[in-house]
């Protein structure tokens, strides 16, 4: 049976692809690649998605005030950082989702799962006497989208081959990301108009600058509605799973007696858990310090670039190397971190940057983390075309390039272990989300101003050069990558 024909074989068997073979050229260049593509563009809308619900409390905390709801300072950072904390620890179990029933079948399911937390959110922002713990229940149940990251990532990494790996991740990773910046940037425009008539609810009347303003919050969560269930449906008919891919928990725990990938979690913790952690703290952060500037009007722009960079961040890593472009990248987080406390105001506690503008300077702290979200999306590409590529090389490892049988075992065992390592750094990376903003809070309590809290971040990043440069970038080094 040729090769093609088993391939529209499994397609007529549920979408199962039955012969999945990227590394092999002839196979990807005829039809693997094509295949590929489409799963990866319906991927895309998909995790896009995810991102919007994972991070609409980012922009809906920041309204509640001015709605007439009773919630203070550290509890606006809590509904901010709840989503991060339940989605990073989904994501464990997501990490492990796509070998056990694949590919297509979960993302359509974990897809539609997002219509939970919109429509609750929808209902709930238009009473503002709905409690505290109602709206941190729906803030936790954001987390469903944090969790599809790591299962779309190990999906995404099944079907491309290792010289393709990063390209691919960066793309899905990237454009999903961009869910970040277009729901800060897309709420606070829906909210002005009753876009779904009758059927989206009464208005609410806030005042801003001492002026009385309509405006209709729960279409910050209403817009992403049928755009869900559209996506949903997409992945159930248009995506494969793939037969080779399966596989039981037992196979995927290998990773944990792996010490490369406790490291690369860290690592990722440092990228991916910045950009999360800063994009879901960055509009409450400018209110706190900057009380005169609308953060709704730059916060989004953070989360764009750190969106946009990432896919260039895989390309790169794909061809210069992922450890050199990690390692710089960390060198260069821990500078902005310096430069973003440089220009805080001062006066609001200890541990203030012995320079700077005594009141601040929005326009340099805007820039330095303008910057800083550019580093994080790099790092993000980088970091996760070094996972795939550290599992492939450790299991090809001393395998003879004539003995096909095994290098085939390898190369099955490489990726679907690869593809835990990704969901899973992907899980404890996402942690960030929640640690970022829940530490903005603690610092501005304790102190009366943020700067402990960077304090902590620049020691991190430092931390993770000294790592990088240990097991991956320098010169015999154990795991260059």
């Amino acid at each position: 049976m040729s090769n093609a024909t088993s391939t529209q074989n499994g397609h007529r068997q549920g979408r199962v692809l039955t012969l999945w073979t990227p590394e092999d050229k002839a196979f990807w260049q005829r039809e693997g690649e094509a295949i590929a593509r489409v799963n990866l563009w319906i991927s895309v809308p998909a995790l896009f998605l995810a991102f919007c619900i994972w991070q609409v409390w980012s922009v809906v905390a920041v309204n509640l005030p001015a709605m007439g709801f009773k919630y203070s300072t550290n509890q606006l950072f809590w509904l901010a950082a709840a989503p991060a904390l339940s989605g990073a620890t989904l994501r464990i179990f997501y990490s492990f989702m796509i070998p056990v029933f694949g590919g297509r079948r979960w993302t359509a399911i974990s897809t539609a799962s997002l219509l939970l937390p919109a429509i609750g959110i929808g209902f709930a922002v238009q009473d503002n006497t709905t409690s505290y713990p109602t709206m941190l229940m729906l803030a936790l149940l954001c987390g469903l989208g944090g969790g599809n990251f790591s299962s779309s990532m190990a999906n995404i990494s099944f079907f491309f081959p290792k010289e393709r790996k990063g390209s691919a991740l960066g793309v899905n990773a990237g454009l999903g990301n961009l869910g970040v910046s277009v729901v800060q940037f897309l709420s606070p425009l829906v909210i002005t108009a009753g876009v779904f008539g009758v059927l989206g609810g009464d208005p609410q009347v806030v005042t801003k600058a001492g002026q009385a303003q309509t405006i209709w919050a729960q279409n910050a969560a209403f817009i992403w509605v049928p755009w869900i269930a559209i996506t949903s449906v997409a992945a159930w008919f248009g995506m494969n799973d793939i037969a080779d891919a399966k596989a039981s928990f037992a196979d995927q725990a290998a990773i944990f007696r792996n010490k490369h990938n406790w490291v690369m979690c860290v690592l990722y913790l440092g990228t991916f858990g910045s950009f999360i952690g800063f994009a879901a703290g960055f509009p409450l952060l400018i209110k706190a310090l900057f009380p005169d500037v609308n953060p709704l009007t730059y916060a989004w722009m953070g989360p764009l670039v750190g969106a946009v960079t990432r896919p260039f961040g895989g390309w790169l890593a794909d061809k210069v190397g992922g450890a050199k472009v990690t390692f710089w990248n960390f060198v260069v987080m821990a500078l902005c971190v310096l430069g973003v406390l440089y220009f805080l105001p001062k006066g609001t506690g200890g541990f203030e940057f012995p320079m700077g503008p005594a009141e601040g300077n929005f326009a340099g702290f805007f820039v330095m983390f303008l910057l800083l979200f550019c580093t994080t999306g790099i790092g993000n590409g980088s970091t996760f075309r070094m996972i795939p590529v550290i599992f492939l090389s450790q299991k090809l490892r001393g395998v003879r390039e004539d003995d096909e049988a095994a290098r085939a075992e390898a190369l099955k065992e490489g990726n679907t272990e690869g593809a835990a390592a990704i969901g899973f750094a992907g899980a404890l990376g996402a942690y960030g989300g929640f640690f970022i903003p829940k530490s903005y809070g603690s610092s501005i309590t304790a102190t009366g101003g943020p700067e402990l809290a960077l304090w902590c971040f620049t020691v991190f990043y430092v931390l993770c050069v000294v790592i990088t440069w240990w097991f991956y970038s320098r010169k015999n080094a154990e795991m260059p990558c």
